[in-house]
């Protein structure tokens, strides 16, 4: 499995860092690494990840028989591997105790999982070295109350998710604290983005839809005035005619405290709806 971005990289070197005291968590870890992390006919572990390689070397029994190779990139992927030969064993039965099922889970993270850059959206994933890994591993991640999507890509079982909350689930459950905490921060700046698009887009629609009345009314005081003539309203309805015409950008409210004396936005409102009605009276279309 490739590195990929630098926060799932990050949080597999931390996750194989971590220390793990009791031993059968230590052995649920170790075949979840050696389900996971070998296809089938192949006799190696393969990591893209130092520090996975030297996690799983660290819980082989015989540790001499099974040195940590470094196997140089290719022009395509320029990253070295880290290949180990597994021990032969049978595959154990999956684990019933709740830290061993996450043991095993971290174990499938740390060899055919990734975690994407939130730039480019919420995306976490497993491509399981087999079929039967990929059955093992809906069950366990469903023992975990996570409903999982699936997917084929160029044949191989693909097992992922893209809600922010399941994935967090997911990484808090295997230990990822640190890929959590980096996770929510980068949901609380898109959040407060998003709050502050809306509240922008929000205004932009209502200075749009004052500057649409305010032409409107211009439009039929204009109307009024060749019509019908300024001079012959009323000193109330002169008076706001001629202040909107003057200042066409201008809300209600700031009209009205351009009367004299000022008046409330519903007083400017209701002379200006008047306005209007006489227009339509005098046949404005």
């Amino acid at each position: 499995m490739a590195a990929g971005s630098s926060l799932s990289g990050d949080a597999k070197d931390a996750l194989a860092r971590q220390a793990v005291a009791a031993g059968h968590c230590r052995a649920a870890l170790r075949a979840g690494l050696l389900i996971y992390g070998v296809p089938p006919g192949s006799h190696a572990f393969r990591t893209q990840r130092a520090a996975v390689a030297r996690l799983l070397w660290s819980l082989l029994e015989d540790r001499k028989d099974h040195p940590i190779r470094r196997v140089p990139g290719s022009r395509l992927r320029r990253l070295p591997s880290y290949e180990i030969d597994p021990p032969e064993g049978a595959v154990p039965p999956r684990p019933t105790a709740r830290c061993d099922r996450r043991m095993e889970l971290r174990a499938a993270f740390l060899a055919c999982g990734s975690l994407s850059a939130p730039a480019r959206g919420y995306h976490l994933e497993f491509v399981p070295a087999s079929d039967a890994a990929a059955e093992r591993l809906v069950t366990l991640l469903r023992a975990e109350r996570l409903t999982v999507k699936r997917a084929l890509r160029r044949g191989r079982r693909v097992l992922y998710f893209k809600d922010i909350e399941s994935i967090t689930q997911l990484l808090a459950t295997i230990g990822a604290s640190q890929a959590v905490l980096r996770l929510e921060d980068v949901r609380a700046l898109k959040e407060t983005k998003n709050r502050i698009r809306r509240l922008v887009n929000t205004e932009a629609a209502n200075v749009d839809r004052a500057a649409g009345a305010a032409a409107a009314q211009s439009a039929a005081i204009a109307f009024v005035a060749d019509a019908f003539g300024v001079s012959n309203l009323t000193p109330a309805l002169r008076e706001i005619a001629e202040l909107r015409l003057a200042h066409p950008t201008e809300t209600l409210a700031e009209l009205g405290r351009r009367c004299n004396p000022p008046v409330k936005k519903s007083t400017a409102n209701g002379r200006i709806a008047a306005l209007a009605r006489l227009a339509r009276r005098l046949g404005m279309p």
